[in-house]
């Protein structure tokens, strides 16, 4: 059986993207789904490779239970439209982004909006918590748990 690859992506890859990998990771986990499954994340700009993700998205994810220590940036390849079935930007910056880096038309059609997957009308992106305050964290990892539920009803 093949696995279903996912990958979530955002700026630098540092807070939402590895946020919503670490998330969707626990999920699977809880429902014993995790062999179904290959998960990533990375980000559109390389600001960050090699680092792990910001200390305070892994302090928020922590007190979740949600598993983050593992996680180095990264930037997003062309390989990665060939390689993974689903890629999923936390954003419409991050989307263009990746449209601008699609490497044919035909791939285009594995690119998705993580707010696609959530029924919150108040949000159509998950905010960049970077330079806000601390509760921005929380909201983004609570945005995140609510889409990754609709993504994994989408996906089984």
């Amino acid at each position: 059986m093949t696995k279903t690859k996912v990958l979530f992506v955002c700026m630098g890859n540092i807070c939402r993207s590895p946020s919503a990998q670490g998330v969707f990771e626990k999920l699977l986990r809880d429902k014993g789904l995790s062999h179904l499954f290959e998960v990533d994340s990375a980000g559109t700009h390389s600001y960050h490779i090699g680092g792990r993700p910001d200390n305070r998205s892994r302090h928020h994810a922590q007190i979740r239970d949600v598993d983050l220590s593992n996680q180095r940036a990264r930037k997003v390849m062309q390989k990665d439209f060939e390689k993974f079935d689903y890629i999923i930007a936390m954003d419409d910056e991050n989307f263009k982004n990746l449209l601008k880096i699609c490497p044919g038309v035909d791939l285009e059609v594995k690119l998705y909006s993580m707010m696609s997957f959530s029924d919150n009308s108040h949000y159509t992106e998950i905010p960049d918590p970077y330079y806000g305050g601390l509760k921005g964290f929380d909201v983004v990892l609570d945005l995140l748990e609510e889409a990754c539920e609709g993504l994994l009803k989408i996906l089984l």
